[in-house]
């Protein structure tokens, strides 16, 4: 029998913490599966387990691991465990869209400052904020020009923008005062001391993809100060200041599971389908920084990944021998002998079709793992008294991060 609130498919009540409990389990069960990273690995701990899934990856080509990797869960023909895995991961990752409202249409030409994909996202967020009681001051939190902020407010209402960047501040007041809307913007630093003073009760904060502490400071001093409603698109979950993840609700603390920073950037690793251009460039960058870590490998005569920096693109325009040569150097380490360098370059390129089709495994558990976090955030929200809505607020080739709560206390 599904758990109050699940009918619709938009996570609410008791549904939240029965779907945060199954994931828990799925994610704790199953971590030596997804915790290990394809990429600093020649072999993967679950290899010996799994050997005929792991053989099965490995013969595959990138194009392959390229065309599954937003959607692993379709890939037919895996041997086990991957279809079962592949099953309960979608199972435990459905979410339904939030209900949509009609906006009132913009009565300024706002678009004409905001790139494409970004206004999208800013219509589809703004479409899906369903409160009971109409907000009356909306808050645009990290709000960087306040393109979304100034898109909600009509009106009577008004609108106050925080961001830190003073760039920002200033070139988001000048929009605002062109198109003569009630907006103040203030540069305030909402992870500083003093930004629990820029928060009013009448307020209605808005996160669209504020960063890891970013979005948890909101909800912090949103419920603090008696915020009766909110709204927040999660992002960047990894963007903490502590080493390890820091639960937030009673049943996240309550969980075996413990998350590190590389961890935390699984549900990041998805990315939006890029450009032949891009894609070449961020494939040869890969390739050669596995070919790299095969003559590290060799160089210092371990077994062990070494993280590099990241480097310019213009490193690309070298030879691949002379890209090796400076960035040992970076490492303090020296190249002996003359490495048979077409050799490196080749099996940097076939590790990085190997890496990107054992990913598929993780890719399995980025969605769950998302979910997990996002619920963490619902849970600790229905503690400090409000009622929570968790869907998604557009659909994922606009952004993964598609994931929303919406707050509110009656």
């Amino acid at each position: 029998m599904p758990a109050k609130g699940a009918d619709s498919g938009v996570l609410t009540g008791e549904a939240l913490l029965a779907r945060f409990t199954a994931l828990d389990a799925f994610l704790t069960e199953h971590q030596t599966l997804w915790k290990p990273r394809p990429f600093t690995h020649l072999q993967l701990p679950w290899e010996k387990s799994h050997p005929e899934l792991a053989q099965w990856l490995r013969q595959r080509s990138l194009d392959e691991a390229e065309n599954d990797h937003h959607q692993p869960w379709l890939i037919e023909n895996a041997p086990a465990p991957f279809p079962e895995l592949a099953a309960l991961s979608r199972a435990l990752s459905a979410v339904a869209e939030l209900p949509t409202r009609m906006l009132e249409p913009p009565a300024h030409r706002l678009n004409v400052d905001v790139p494409g994909r970004k206004w999208q996202q800013i219509e589809a967020f703004a479409s899906r904020l369903n409160f009971a009681t109409e907000p009356t001051h909306w808050l645009d939190w990290c709000a960087g020009k306040g393109h979304l902020g100034r898109r909600l407010v009509h009106g009577e209402q008004q609108l106050t923008c925080l961001e830190y960047n003073p760039a920002l501040v200033a070139s988001g007041q000048q929009l605002s005062q062109r198109h003569y809307l009630p907006a103040t913007h203030l540069r305030q630093d909402v992870l500083a001391a003093d930004a629990a003073q820029a928060i009013r009760p009448a307020h209605t904060p808005v996160a669209l993809h504020a960063c890891g502490d970013l979005h948890v400071r909101l909800i912090h001093l949103a419920s603090a100060t008696g915020c009766g409603q909110l709204a927040i698109a999660p992002c960047c979950y990894n963007r903490i200041s502590t080493e390890h993840y820091q639960p937030l609700s009673d049943a996240a603390f309550g969980s075996a599971l413990h998350l590190s920073l590389e961890d935390l950037g699984l549900p990041m690793s998805e990315t939006v389908t890029a450009g032949a251009r891009v894609r070449r460039q961020r494939d040869q960058s890969m390739a050669w920084r596995l070919g790299f870590d095969l003559l590290q490998r060799q160089i210092r005569r371990c077994e062990d990944y070494l993280p590099t920096p990241s480097l310019p693109s213009a490193w690309l325009e070298k030879s691949f021998a002379q890209y090796c040569i400076d960035l040992a150097a970076l490492k303090d380490l020296s190249t002996v002998g003359s490495p048979d360098w077409a050799e490196l370059e080749t099996a940097g390129y076939h590790r990085l079709a190997e890496v990107r089709n054992l990913e598929l495994v993780r890719g399995l558990f980025r969605r769950p793992l998302e979910l997990w976090l996002v619920l963490d955030r619902a849970l600790l929200l229905t503690q400090k008294g409000y009622d929570v809505r968790l869907g998604t607020f557009c659909e994922m080739p606009l952004t993964p991060r598609n994931l929303m709560l919406l707050a509110e206390r009656y």
